[in-house]
């Protein structure tokens, strides 16, 4: 079985630097932990791709950055994603991008933590697709902030003991979003087809 993919927003994703296990097997799965209090062993969002570059030296290694209403996620796909590598090649900025992939944590020399995402998926997608998720990705996230005090949810309690956040703030970022996005709704350029051009 797969994991389920979280629906997540970039502010909270780039704050979840504590990553785990559930069993000492060396084939048991990472998981991410959110400041929410949820696990996530792979993550979904749609944002606008605003930039890419092949970063590699022998070998082709795209980095891809895209933004939400809250942030940005940064992807980065090789020779082991080649799917996620090919479309990063191929796509040209801006474009709206629908992604589903594992989170990965690197420790800088200097101990901060920076949070990636490697994509096992990337697909193009429309500006209502994106505003529907924004929609879908504020209702996960205001039920997992409704849930965080209750004592029986061990990764909410986790999620305490390991981050220094108030977990309304998410809901906030959550709100704010919603909000940002009725506010663009009337703002969107249209082109010739009637379609919304993704904005950066």
């Amino acid at each position: 079985m797969r994991e389920v993919a979280r629906r997540v927003f970039a502010s909270e994703f780039n704050d979840a630097s504590h990553t785990f296990k559930e069993s000492d097997d060396e084939r048991a799965p990472a998981y991410q932990l959110l400041p929410t209090g949820e696990k996530a062993n792979r993550v979904f969002f749609v944002g606008t791709l605003t930039e890419k570059e092949d970063i590699g030296e022998d070998n082709e290694y795209w980095r891809g950055r895209i933004v939400d209403p809250t942030g940005t996620f940064f992807v980065y796909a090789g020779q082991y994603q080649p799917e996620a590598a090919s479309t990063l090649r191929d796509l040209d900025p801006p474009a709206y991008v629908a992604v589903v992939g594992k989170p990965r944590t690197y420790e800088t020399d200097d101990g901060n933590v920076n949070v990636s995402v490697r994509p096992e998926s990337i697909t193009v997608v429309d500006a209502a697709t994106r505003d529907r998720w924004v929609v879908e990705t504020a209702e996960r996230t205001v039920e997992r902030v409704a849930a965080f005090e209750d004592e029986g949810n061990e990764y909410a309690r986790m999620a305490a003991d390991r981050y220094d956040a108030d977990p309304d703030r998410y809901r906030e970022v959550a709100v704010e979003a919603l909000r940002g996005m009725d506010e663009d709704g009337d703002a969107d350029a249209t082109d010739t087809d009637g379609q919304a051009e993704p904005t950066p």
